[in-house]
């Protein structure tokens, strides 16, 4: 019987805000690490809080982001947690772990893709109706 043990796994990217977790964002966990396989490694990209207040407004995040990492670092498809505040600093990291694949919303198709030159593979998923957007704007209703 072989084993698997020595398997080499691949490096899975994943990055975003992740401001309030939702059944969509555990997907996407749960994807990226299936792609990795049991030796790999999912990496997470994260906005820093003022890159997220420039993009989605002064209200946000919800969640600082020591608190947004803790979170991340809890979950046990995710390896590493890497938090970014540029353009430039989040394609350093994609270059420097020079990913098997990216796996990121689909409604990123055909729209250029940070870091996308590292990446041997972009694995675009169907978004499905969860948004932490959508949870922020009903909570403020």
């Amino acid at each position: 019987m072989t084993s698997h043990s020595n398997t080499p796994g691949k490096t899975v990217w994943i990055n975003g805000t992740f401001d309030v977790l939702h059944v969509g964002h555990i997907k996407l966990f749960r994807y990226a690490r299936m792609l990795a396989g049991t030796n790999g490694k999912v990496i997470c990209g994260i906005d820093t809080d003022e890159r997220v207040s420039s993009k989605k407004g002064p209200s946000r995040p919800i969640n600082t982001l020591q608190d947004r990492m803790l979170v991340l670092m809890s979950i046990k498809q995710i390896n590493n947690v890497l938090p970014f505040s540029s353009d430039e600093r989040l394609s350093s990291y994609i270059a420097a772990y020079a990913p098997d694949y990216m796996v990121i919303g689909d409604d990123y198709r055909d729209k250029p893709i940070i870091g996308s030159e590292f990446i041997k593979e972009i694995v675009y998923i169907e978004r499905d109706e969860h948004s932490s957007t959508r949870i922020i704007d009903e909570i403020n209703r």
